[in-house]
């Protein structure tokens, strides 16, 4: 009698730090690899560095908020980090060429969100999968920016223009607060709001969504057009901050992003996931890469580690699918 009372209540706990577990894995990443550097490196856990991370991390995390609300959706962006170098690179070109900073900046973010409404039109209304079509854009966005700075670095002539980030909160960027104001207000967007909600039906099962009443397309095509807006924001923000455009800006942060992304916890199949562990991914990854460049780790090795991060991740993915088909 005894063993069959407290056998549930064991399995239940086992459950329920299972759960916790799962949910909280990258604070704990987090936590570990911060104790780690800071044990390593006396440069480590100093207040500048650790406000060139939150300012470093900013960019890559930028694109991951739009990547996670794609995701989420069941689906995947591989244009994003084209998408940031066109728009750092309008957003240059066109203040170089008289537009004012204003002008150049609203100009560059729209060419972004339109790039995001194409990708989302193609994959709602088409049918493809946003891997191929995605996949196209990246090669012809990446193509549109090496035609348009004639594959070459474009410079800011106006140093002015650098300097509209300049804006600190104690040793915090503005680049940096934008960030996280970004990372609350979708977090809200996507609990608070019918769009947000619906977004976790979509990804977890199209087709009960579509039976239950929900514009699956319409969906997407939003999650797209946002995201594409977000990558649109990062590359301005970047321009501002490094006063050039590489037309290679941004080349393969879209697999960091995705990295970041689904380190957090958001399911590659969509229907699980929140801003809050993109937050804690974005985090984690911007740590490991600034503990390895302050231990003046070859650039192999980071690759490496960073390959292990993202076969960490993608066994996290699997374990949390795992985890909610047990639930279910």
């Amino acid at each position: 009698m005894t063993q069959s009372l407290t056998q549930p209540a064991l399995s239940g706990h086992k459950g329920m730090a299972r759960t916790i577990l799962l949910r909280s894995h990258i604070w704990l990443f987090l936590l570990a690899a911060c104790v780690f550097f800071s044990v390593v490196s006396p440069y480590f856990l100093t207040v500048n560095n650790l406000a060139n991370v939150l300012t470093q991390s900013a960019f890559i995390g930028i694109l991951a908020i739009g990547m996670t609300l794609v995701m989420i959706n069941g689906e995947i962006d591989l244009s994003v980090g084209a998408t940031l170098a066109l728009a750092c690179a309008l957003a240059i070109g066109l203040h170089n060429g008289g537009a004012s900073a204003p002008v150049a900046i609203a100009a560059a973010l729209l060419a972004g969100t339109a790039m995001g409404l194409l990708n989302g039109s193609l994959v709602a209304l088409s049918g493809m999968h946003s891997f191929v079509v995605t996949l196209g854009a990246l090669i012809g966005i990446r193509g549109l920016v090496f035609v348009y700075t004639g594959g070459n670095a474009l410079l800011v002539n106006d140093f002015e223009y650098t300097e509209i980030p300049e804006v600190y909160l104690g040793q915090i960027s503005l680049t940096a607060m934008i960030f996280f104001a970004l990372v609350l207000f979708f977090q809200w967007f996507l609990t608070s709001t019918r769009h947000g909600r619906e977004a976790y039906a979509v990804g977890d099962n199209v087709e009960a969504a579509r039976d239950a009443g929900i514009r699956v397309g319409r969906h997407k095509l939003i999650n797209f057009t946002l995201c594409g807006f977000l990558a649109a924001l990062s590359g301005v923000l970047l321009s501002m901050r490094l006063g050039t455009a590489e037309p290679q800006a941004g080349r393969s942060w879209e697999l960091w992003a995705i990295i970041a992304v689904v380190l957090g916890g958001t399911r590659l199949k969509g229907g699980y996931g929140d801003m809050w562990r993109t937050l804690g991914g974005v985090l984690a990854l911007a740590v490991v890469q600034n503990g390895l460049r302050l231990l003046n780790t070859p650039n192999y090795v980071e690759l490496i580690v960073m390959g292990l991060v993202l076969l960490l991740a993608l066994g996290l993915d699997r374990i949390m699918l795992l985890g909610t088909r047990k639930g279910e």
